[in-house]
């Protein structure tokens, strides 16, 4: 079985800094693109950035230039830098990722969440 774990949410002040990590375990082959979504309430979960296995980085307009995703493929892990938060990135983050459990399997698994909270 494959799991995706969050850590690093927490509450923050508005301008300061937090950094979001998620290890994937369990019988992995092969991890493809990993991301991070988020969620706030009442709101549709919205995507924050991904980036390939090769490091190449996609962000959301409203997260550019403020937060850095990156990975370590030898621990299965991604990283979110948040820099600079504002109260709209108040929401419960979650991490994304394609996984292969053996040659030619692909799949999507998503973490369990992290919340994070903004104070203005």
């Amino acid at each position: 079985q494959v799991q995706l774990v969050e850590s690093g949410g927490g509450l923050v002040q508005a301008g300061g800094s937090l950094r979001l990590s998620c290890a994937g375990s369990g019988r992995i082959f092969n991890i493809y693109a990993m991301g991070w979504f988020r969620q706030a309430p009442g709101k549709q979960r919205e995507f924050v950035a991904d980036i390939t296995q090769g490091g190449r980085t996609n962000y959301a307009s409203s997260v550019k230039g403020r937060f850095t995703i990156s990975r370590d493929n030898a621990k299965n892990t991604v990283f979110l830098q948040m820099n600079d938060v504002k109260p709209e990135d108040t929401a419960v983050y979650y991490c994304n990722a394609e996984i292969s459990l053996y040659r030619g399997d692909k799949k999507y698994y998503w973490g369990q969440g992290t919340q994070v909270t903004v104070s203005s």
